[in-house]
Order: C-alpha cells, then structure tokens, then sequence
C-alpha cells in the first residue's frame, strides 16, 4: 500500500444504493457508490497496507466497504466477536497508528458496533460572521488517551471526477457549500433587497436626522461642539455633500467618515474637505471618487488639508500625536480629542498597532521615547518604511526603554532575519508573539504567530460547485493505492463530514488522528477503512479541539511554505525569495563552448560483411528492425547493441552481464533531461530562463520561490494558471492545470512535481489545443552530435480549447495524448501543415527553423551543465514535446526516454520538407542506420 503525505485521516462510509450520515447528528444524504473499479483497487491494495502505515508522516487509508447488512460473509458465517480475535487480526494495524494501547479495547467495541458518537462530545461552531468552523469539546473534561471516535467522510473522488458529481450528484453540492461555508449569502432575505432599493428616498432625510442626533448628543456630554462624525452609508452625493455645509455646522470637527456613499466629483469634495481647519482623520472609501480616481483625490485633499494625519486609515506624511493615539485607542469616536492635544497624551499609552498604515517614515517628532515613555508593545506590519534604513529604525526603536513586544514583517524593514532584529534589540521578550528564546533555540529566520486563516471569496453570481471546487483545498485530504506490481495511477481524495472538517490546525494540537483498516470477518474482502480520534492532551469544556494539518512534516519538508495552504503566510518574505531567484538565473549563460556536429562518430567497427547483434525488449523494434546488418538475439551477453526500455545501471550489468564494451541506447546522467524537475534545473543553469522555457518550480525545493511568483502576478493583475507535472510520470498521469494557490500546494501531496506556468494563449489548430512529438537522435555528447527526425506528428485534444473553470477538469480539452485515453484522432502531419499554414497565414518552415534552434539548445545546455554524460559506447532516441504559442513560438514540454513510435512504425508520411514519403515500416531501420551506421536517410543534423 503506498500512502503519500497528508494533512488527517477519515472513513468513508460511501455506500453502494445506501444512505450516509454525518458524524455530528442523525442528518442523512443520498449517495452513490463506489464503482467496482475502485473497490477491486482497493482491496488488491489490502495486502500493502502495514508497510504503509509504518510511516505516521501519511494520510489515510480509504476503503469503500458495504454497510453491515450487506457485507459478505465468511465462509463459515463467522465474524470476529473477541478482542483477542481482533488483536490477532489487527495487531500490526494498531502498532502502525499509534493508538495508545489503553484505547485499543475501546476501539474494537466502536468498530464492532459502528458506533459513531462524536456529537455527544463535540460541538461545531460558526464564526468569522459564518465563514469559518471550530470544533469545541461539549463535554464537561476529556482526560489525555481517554477515548478514541470514528470520524465519516462526505466526499470521495478522482480530481478529474469533481466537478461532474458536485452537477450532478444531487445534494452534493448543497452539503459541500454548505460544510465549506460558501453559501452564506444563498438565503438573503428579499426584503433586505428591497430595503436597500428605498434608500435614496430616504438619504437625505436619514442624514439631517442624523446630523440633528449627533448635535444633541454632544450638547448632552456637556460638549459645545461635535468633533467625530460618520456619515456612512447614507447614499449621499455630490450635491447633497455641498448642501449639507458640514464646515459651518461643525467647525471643530476633527474626524470625518464618509465610507459608501455616492461622492464623485474630485475637486468638489477635496474643496469641501479643506474647509474644515481642524481635521485630522478622513474617511472615503467606497465612493466612486476613490474607486476610479484615489491617487488624484488624495493628492488633491492632502494639498488642501495640510492637518490631517489619516487619510482613508493610512497614515499621511503629516501623522503627528493623535494619529498615533488614534491607533492606541487614546483617541475614538468617544473621546475624539481637542484641537489642540496636551502634550502628555500619549505618556501612559503601552500598546500601540500601527499596522497596515501605509507608514513611509516612522521617525518624527510624535513618534519617540520621549512622547511613549511607557510603549511595551508594537505592531508596524504591512508597512514599506522605504524612508528608513533599518539600522536607523532600530536604532529608535532600541532607544524605548519599556518594549519588550513588537511585530514586523520578516525579512521587512528591519531585516531578513529574525535573529538580526533580536540581537539589536536585546529588551525584547517576544517578537511576532513568539517567545525571543524559542526564536533563538529553533534558529529560524522568518517567524510568525498570527496567520490569518484563508477565508473562502466568491462573487455573488457564482454557482455553488464552482465555490466548492475553490475553497474544496481548505478540506481535501488524499491517498492513493498501490499493490506489489503497480501503483494507481490517480490519487483519491476526499472531504471529511461536518465534525471532521471541524477540526482547525495548530501546531501544538490536542487531538490526533490515524487511519486504521478494520476486517470484521477476519480477511481482506471484509476490508474497511477507518480514521481514528483521540486527544493527546488534557482538555476542557470550551477548549478548541485541533490537529496537525502537517503532522510529521518539518521544515525540512518546507513546512513554513505549506501553511499557505491553509494561511495568509508573510507575503513579501515569499516575494523577497522570487526576487532573488530571478536575479540569479538572469545572472546564468553558458559557461563552456561546446563543439558543433563535425559527424566524428564512427560507425561500428566491422567490416562490411558483418552483422550486428541486437538485444531488445521493444516489440517495435524487433518487429521493423529487418536490415540485413543487425539480428536479434535473446541473450543479452551476446548483443553488441543493447536497446532496452529498462535502466540500465551498475546491479543491472551484474545482473544482466551487461559490459561495458556494448552499446546501450541511453546515455549516463540522462536524468537530467528526461525528468522533468532536472530537465528545468539544466536549462537554467546553462540559460536562466530563455523564452521556450516556461517557468518552472520544483515543488520539492523551490515552493517559496513559486507562491512569490505567484503573488507578484496576482499583484500585477497577469494570469496565474498554472500546470503541475509528476517528475517523472508520462501520458499527463497526475497532471493538473488550476490557478488556485492552495491547490498547487495541496497536489505536493500525490507525490513530488513540478509547477510550471500554463500556456494559457496556445496556437490552435482549427478551435483545439495541440502539441507536436519530435524525435531526436544522439550519437554523442561530446562533440554534440544530434539528429532530428524527419518524421514528427501532430497531437489534438478533441475539445474545442477554452479557459473557462469547469474546462480545466475535462481532459479532452486540456491534453493531446489519447493513445491512453480518450478518442485518437490521428492527422497526417502533412495535411496538418498544409491547413495549419492556410488557417493562421504563417510558413511552417520558419517554425520549424525555431523548433530545430530550440532544440539544439536544450541539448547543448545538458552537454555544458552535464558533461559527465558522455559516453562513447551510448547512443540513444528522445522525443522532445512541443508547443507553440499564440505567437507561435515554440515551447519545450519535456523529453521522453525511449519514446513511444507506434505512429512513426504504423504510417507512411509525407516528407514535409525533404519531398517523397517516409515508410513507417523502415523507422527503425533509419533510425539504427543513423545511430551505428552514420547513415542521414530520413534525418537532419542539428
């Protein structure tokens, strides 16, 4: 059983024709089952099972079994009724999840009796106003290792299959959206619409009553004067704005709201703005004037209002004593302050959050041990600070006698490191609510306490299965199977029920959870899969119930990076981390010189009238390799010429008696071009990142680097689709194309993949997507000399291309490869051409000229980084995947080892550019000619 790394473990109980429940309530949902391909999977699988959950890093096992009354029986109509029968059976089982021992009688009565009794224990909670849900202990005290719970599943699927059942599946979607708390805005009341239609009736009625409200209440505080207004949300225009003569009504007014209202002329209002003397704070966001033209307006009041401190919550250059007392709380709509501040307002002031305030320059006058004698903690995240040097802010900040608590981004304007900010401020006790000492001890740069949890968005048109599809990665965990012989190809996932889903992470959770496989009738075919819950601490009523999302995966695993996943993780550390990769492959060229194809290469050394002996495992080519200069033999040991689908390293030789002196159609270090995270790395090193080369991230090594790529694309408004690729996987098995963030990190877990950007604007060829296969033949590395073939073939998806969200689970339109799956269409490459050249008015030949440059270079990269590849006793065929853009540039895809050729064997082919046709039963006979012969028929040098 082959298990990959996930965040928790659940059961399913996805039952076939039968009615589910969750694990919280009685409510039940209608379901399907599951198809009998997956259940033969699954218990092919069984037998793998304990070598897979030896390891506690690896998410669960997943089994759809029968429900009790229709479950097989044994043969002798027994099930298993002791605990000693069920230790027997599952002794290894229960080693492997870490149960306590204590708990294991428990279990065994839960699992017999399929007792699911979570609800009287746990309760979940809404918050966030609904967009979020906890699990709190109900009960009154749950001692550490005192009870083990069965926890369900809702959903289990293949990626591909997602979106179709939230369609179609009925109530599916309803129970996802509602689980995932993306239907919060489903049920709004038709008369709070309604109510909001009256409004303009009512504004400028609701304003003057207002503005009456506000004069009476400071005449009863014994005020003469209102120094804090909010006009928010009283649909007020520009007219109503000029009418309402705020200046004269309240001439010592000192902060301002008018948050979403109806204000649209720029110089009108910052005219209107600038009559009051006293103003400090100002508030105009969600105004079409700020919406459409910001920057402008704020230049305009800001020239006009020299006093005023806050400028829609941002700091202004002018902030000054009650701009920071604002932020300390000194200052609100309660006490607003006088127009002129004594000067001791801010001495008692300890706490104080200025974070996200667009500050430029902290470093003035207010701003000072002098003015915040007593400031313990400090808060400046989310501000750039570009106007001071680090060494100068912590200079200030070193100079407050009482801080002991401060929060800033890391690495930000005070530094990349967290050591650098602790060692210059040695009065600190914490920092980014973290103990100084742990700091120190775990040794970590970056470090952060408050991650903010990502909250699910969707606009109000959206349909629910496209929200669940978004926020479904917050849930999802994954398990795929394998039996002795091989792996399945596709992962599984799955959401777990009301209570599972409950569970938020922590880093120090309460809670644990295992898989565990109960056989109540003693043997495999009884199988089903559970997820097993106990605390791991002591924990008392109202006390969140948590676990961790990551258990077992450290920083060495780039735990830090994964979070974000589930979190909004520092942003400009990951930015700062893209940054500097950037500059370093911009930094790369090719450092050594490698020869040209001078055709050195010598064919074998036989005369004439000798033959070649060959030893092959590919029915292609034992079946067209009919030249009189080679035969086939069964005997390895015999070949002069090993050509083999199967690696061939140093326990091969001994195995094979395999010689150094044969020839072998593979080259040493050939890795670093034939899987796909190497491949990147070569072209890199050798060019940085040239044109036909999309960027592309190791998921494994370089995950900061990608969500900073990400980020700053997000930032700039460009195109965030992405694609994800096993490293080394062919025929796109467990390849997915999503521009969601927590996807891609959440896809590491089926195994490790490169993330590369999507050609989202691809040439096509009559509506659909295609790509082309090249074959490329290499007689030696050193000097480099590589042929290509001139026979190549087109691939095309069967769908018309589009980018909308529901197309990127539908392989027909993503992908090109249908030898495996799908519908073939097969098209002569020379008909392809010929339409091609017509539909988009281009020359294929000045294509093909780029295609032909491109991949030289990514032969030539793997020469200069690799040289080690050379060998005088390899010769090898690749196939080079390739696509072209909207530009029709060509952009390389990958290399494939021992590439598939039925189509080069089973058709004849026009010459594209050589003239006459190409007998697909003589490919081979070519092919070989090119490589131990140093014949060209049918081949051009690179």
């Amino acid at each position: 059983m082959t298990l990959c790394t996930g965040t928790a473990v659940h059961k399913d109980v996805v039952c076939q024709n039968k009615i589910i429940g969750c694990s919280v309530c009685s409510h039940t949902f209608d379901w399907d089952g599951p198809s009998p391909q997956r259940l033969s999977i699954f218990l092919s699988a069984v037998a793998e099972l304990s070598s897979a959950l030896s390891s506690c890093t690896k998410p669960p096992l997943n089994g759809e079994g029968q429900s009790e009354n229709s479950r097989p029986e044994m043969a002798d109509g027994k099930r298993i009724q002791t605990f000693k029968d069920f230790f027997e059976v599952h002794g290894l089982l229960l080693t492997a999840s870490g149960l306590p021992q204590s708990l294991h009688h428990q279990l065994f009565q839960k699992l017999s009796s399929e007792t699911f009794d979570g609800g009287a224990h746990f309760q979940v909670e809404l918050f966030e106003d609904g967009r979020c849900r906890r699990l709190v202990l109900s009960s009154d005290f749950m001692a550490k290792e005192s009870h083990v719970f069965l926890v369900d599943h809702a959903w289990t699927f293949r990626l591909s299959d997602a979106y179709k059942q939230l369609l179609e599946v009925p109530g599916l979607a309803e129970r996802m959206a509602s689980l995932m708390c993306v239907d919060v805005d489903m049920n709004l009341d038709e008369e709070e619409e309604d109510h909001s239609k009256s409004n303009d009736d009512e504004a400028k009625q609701s304003v003057w009553e207002l503005l009456e409200s506000e004069i009476r209440g400071a005449k009863e505080k014994g005020s003469d004067s209102v120094r804090w207004l909010e006009l928010e949300d009283l649909q007020i225009d520009d007219d109503t704005l000029r009418s309402l003569d705020l200046p004269t009504k309240f001439p010592d007014l000192l902060a301002l709201s008018l948050t979403g209202n109806k204000l649209r002329d720029i110089d009108m209002v910052a005219e209107e703005v600038a009559k009051f003397k006293h103003l400090r704070a100002l508030w105009l966001n969600d105004n079409p004037v700020a919406e459409n033209c910001d920057e402008n307006l704020q230049q305009k009041v800001l020239e006009r209002s020299p006093n005023l401190e806050i400028y829609n919550s941002r700091f202004t250059l002018n902030f000054s004593k009650w701009a920071l007392g604002f932020c300390g709380d000194v200052y609100g709509k309660d006490n607003p302050g006088s127009i002129y501040p004594a000067d001791y307002t801010l001495q008692c002031l300890t706490s104080l959050d200025l974070s996200s305030r667009c500050i430029h320059n902290l470093i003035n006058k207010a701003f000072s041990p002098a003015e915040l004698p007593s400031l313990s903690y400090l808060n400046l995240r989310g501000n750039p600070l570009e106007q001071n040097s680090a060494g100068d802010l912590l200079k200030i900040l070193k100079e407050f006698p009482c801080l002991s608590s401060l929060e800033v981004d890391i690495p930000g304007p005070l530094g990349e490191k967290a050591s650098e900010i602790i060692e210059s401020l040695p009065n600190l006790n914490t920092l980014n609510r973290i103990d100084v000492a742990k700091i120190v001890n775990s040794g970590k740069h970056v470090i952060d306490s408050m991650l903010l949890p990502r909250l699910p968005e969707w606009a109000p048109e959206e349909p629910l299965p496209d929200r669940v599809i978004n926020a479904m990665w917050q849930y999802l965990m994954t398990y795929r199977l394998a039996d002795e012989e091989k792996i399945d190809e596709t992962s599984v996932w799955y959401v777990m029920d009301e209570l599972g889903s409950a569970l938020r992470h922590s880093d120090e959770p309460n809670f644990r959870v295992a898989p565990f496989l109960f056989m109540p009738e003693g043997k495999l075919t009884s199988a089903i899969s559970f997820t097993i819950l106990w605390p791991i601490h002591n924990v008392q009523k109202g006390d969140e119930c948590t676990r961790d999302y990551l258990f077992g995966i450290g920083e060495d695993k780039q735990r830090s990076a994964r979070l974000t996943a589930w979190f909004h993780t520092p942003q400009n550390y990951f930015v700062h981390e893209y940054e500097k990769h950037i500059r370093n492959l911009q930094s790369k060229a090719l450092a050594s010189p490698i020869s040209q194809t001078t055709s050195n290469t010598e064919g074998l050394h036989r005369s004439k009238a000798c033959t070649f002996h060959v030893y092959t495992d590919n029915p292609q080519v034992e079946e067209f390799l009919n030249r009189p200069e080679f035969i086939m033999t069964s005997d390895p040991k015999e070949a002069d010429i090993i050509w083999t689908s199967m690696q061939i390293d140093e326990d091969t030789r001994k195995a094979t008696g395999i010689t150094d002196q044969q020839y072998v159609n593979q080259f040493p270090f050939e890795a670093c071009l034939v899987m796909k995270h190497h491949l990147a790395e070569t072209v890199e090193k050798a060019h940085g990142r040239p044109e036909w080369l999309q960027p592309t991230y190791n998921l494994e090594t370089h995950l900061s680097q990608l969500i900073g790529d990400y980020l700053v694309r997000k930032r700039d408004g460009l195109n965030n689709l992405w694609i994800l690729k096993p490293w080394n996987m062919a025929r796109t098995i467990d390849t997915t194309v999503t521009d969601n963030l927590s996807a891609i990190i959440r896809l590491m877990e089926t195994g490790p993949k490169i993330c590369q950007k999507y050609i989202e604007h691809p040439a096509l060829f009559n509506g659909k997507k295609f790509d082309l296969r090249y074959i490329v033949l290499v007689r030696s590395m050193n000097p480099l000399e590589i042929f290509l073939a001139d026979s190549f073939w087109v691939r095309l998806a069967n769908n018309p291309y589009s980018l909308e969200k529901q197309s990127l689970f539908e392989y027909e339109t993503h992908f090109t490869v249908m030898n495996y799956r799908g519908r073939l269409n097969h098209k002569n490459i020379a008909d392809f051409v010929k339409e091609f050249e017509q539909e988009h008015n281009v020359k294929w030949l000045d294509i093909h000229s780029r295609v032909r440059s491109m991949i030289r270079s990514v032969f030539k990269s793997a020469a200069v980084v690799h040289p080690e590849m050379h060998s005088p006793f390899s010769r090898a065929m690749y196939g080079l995947d390739v696509m072209l853009d909207s530009s029709f540039q060509p952009k390389l895809l990958e290399v494939t080892y021992c590439p598939d050729c039925t189509r080069a064997c089973k058709y004849d082919v026009e010459n594209v550019f050589g003239g006459g046709v190409i007998k697909g039963e003589e490919f081979y006979n070519d092919v070989f000619g090119c490589l131990f012969l140093n014949e060209t028929t049918h081949v051009t040098p690179l």
